[in-house]
Order: C-alpha cells, then structure tokens, then sequence
C-alpha cells in the first residue's frame, strides 16, 4: 500500500451548479483527499523532518479553496478534474483519490450529499526519466505567488520547456499556448496535459534565435498573460509588449548577473540581466512588481540569483 497524505472534509464556498440561478449562489462544497507518496519519499521526508521533502498539504489546501472559490462549474465533475490536474500538476504525488460533494445540494428528498469521487495516477519518480508521463516540477513560486492578480484568459508561456507552469495556469481555467523548440519536452508536456484531461493547452515548436534578424510574428493584442520563466532573449521583447492585450500582464523571471558572477550559471553572462535592465526591457508596462535577489527554491542547494518582474499593459 502506497504511504499517504490524507485531507478530510475541506469545506469552501463555491459556484457549482447547472443553471446560472444556482451558480450565482454560493453553496458549501466539500473535499476529501489521499494523495500517494512517490516510493520511500514519506520516509524521507520523516527522516529529514524538512517540509521541503513533503507533501505541503497547507499548500494543497490552499490551491483548493483558491480553485474552489475564484471558477464556475455547471458540473461537480468538472471541478473534480480541475481539482485533480492541479494537484497532480504541482505536487510530488504519484497518485490521489478525490471526493468532491455539495454537502446540501438544492434538490427534494435528498438529505445528504450528492458529488462525485475519482482517482488518477501518474508514473512515480523511479520510472519517470525520459517518459512522457513524467511528473513536472512545481511551478514556479512566483507565478503561484501573483496568480490571483492575473487576468483570466489566454496565456503564452514562452520558452515553456516541459510546462510546468503551462499546465498549472490551464488547471486554472486558462487558454494556454506553450512555445518551445525542444520537440520532446513539447511532447512530454502534450502528455501530461492529456493525462489530466487538460484540452486547453496548445503547443507551437518555435525556436526564437533561429533567426537573429527574423523573429516570430506574434499576434497583436491577442494575450492576457504572458509567461517568461528561465529564458532571456533581448530582441523578443517588442514583440512580447505587442502581443499583450490592453489590461493584461507580463510575469517575467530569470537569472540575474550575480548568478554568473557567483555560480557560473548560465555560463555564459549574456544569457543574464544587469541590474535594473528587465525594468527598462519593459519600461512600456506600468510596473506592478519588481524585485531582484537570492531564492531559495527550486534550483538545488544553492540559492539562485533573479530578476522579477509583474507588469501591466495600460489600456
């Protein structure tokens, strides 16, 4: 039997229902969860007794109520699958066992419940290398830290790798359209998002540098987010600017030249931002946030040196 981490009865205000009379009135919702441990992982967690090696069901929670309360459902199902992807989708589980329920449904002689409960999987950490079915890294803190302040819609993730943070805003009711030239880690993300029954992502193989004095057209005022995470391309940026919809947002994170200067990553110093450049690459954005320094997550035992960046398109 798989070690567990076990959720019981969290309950919310949400807007589920079939008709617009019953989603405009919120109704308790309630949640129960195991979610299963990769293989000898809650061992050590305990052995290490650190949070970074387990499963933050503070976390977990968090993204529920956080699901929970900000979409509309005409069916419980489709909460349930949104529930799961995201949780498959951004934490180290292999597996979860989920119930969800309207605990006083508006509806004659039923005196309890009425909801639906699923299970999914997905290949453990031992058997993941090179699979399309891998498990993704969580997504990035900073997109999760200013997703409430995003704008629903269409996003492109830029230079979107093997999606973590594509498959995280599409779990959250965004259109997503990943960019990427790496042909396998696109089909490792496609893989992913058809696991998690996730129909609305869309991948494009663009390879941005091919070239230099050519870049892609991208369409006008066409997206409400756009994501660039780990990836530094200067020219790109009227492009991007372009692109942004009046209202919507740019979150922008990479590494900055103390992460050269101190690590020799990246290797080479142009792939890095001086200080106080992504301000000035953006400078046609109304600022929302920005701040550069050390991060402790994410990149192994050291800390990496960035840049971040949230930024509007005034309308």
């Amino acid at each position: 039997m798989a070690d567990r981490v076990i959720i019981e009865r969290l309950e919310f205000q949400g807007r589920c229902g079939v008709t617009q009379e019953e989603r405009q009135a919120p109704q308790p919702i309630a949640v129960d969860l195991d979610l299963d441990y990769p293989p000898e992982a809650l061992s050590q967690a305990a052995a290490t007794d650190s949070l970074i090696e387990a499963v933050d069901y503070a976390k977990v929670a968090e993204r529920i109520i956080e699901i929970g309360t900000t979409q509309e459902f005409s069916l419980v199902e489709t909460l349930a699958e949104r529930l799961a992807g995201a949780i498959l989708g951004g934490f180290p589980i292999t597996g979860l066992k989920l119930w969800v329920r309207k605990v006083a449904p508006p509806l004659k002689h039923i005196q309890g419940s009425v909801g639906v409960k699923l299970e999914r999987t997905q290949a453990p950490p031992t058997v993941r290398q090179g699979s399309p079915q891998a498990i993704c890294p969580p997504p990035a803190r900073f997109l999760q830290e200013q997703l409430h302040v995003l704008p629903k819609g269409r996003a492109l993730d830029v230079a979107t790798g093997q999606g973590r943070n594509a498959l995280y805003l599409a779990s959250h009711g965004y259109h997503v359209e990943g960019m990427d030239r790496d042909e396998r880690a696109l089909a490792q993300l496609a893989a992913r998002a058809k696991e998690r029954n996730l129909t609305n992502v869309t991948l494009h193989k663009v390879d941005l540098e091919a070239e230099p004095n050519r870049l892609p057209d991208l369409p006008k005022e066409h997206y409400d987010v756009i994501l660039v995470f780990f990836y530094l391309h200067r020219p790109l940026f009227p492009g991007l600017l372009q692109a942004l919809k009046p209202g919507g947002m740019l979150l922008y994170e990479t590494f900055l030249i103390d992460n050269h200067l101190r690590h020799r990553r990246p290797r080479w110093k142009e792939f890095c931002l001086g200080h106080n450049e992504l301000l000035r690459l953006a400078k046609d954005l109304r600022v929302l946030h920005y701040d550069e320094g050390a991060r402790e997550e994410g990149h192994g035992s050291r800390p990496v040196f960035t840049a971040r960046l949230l930024a509007v398109k005034e309308p």
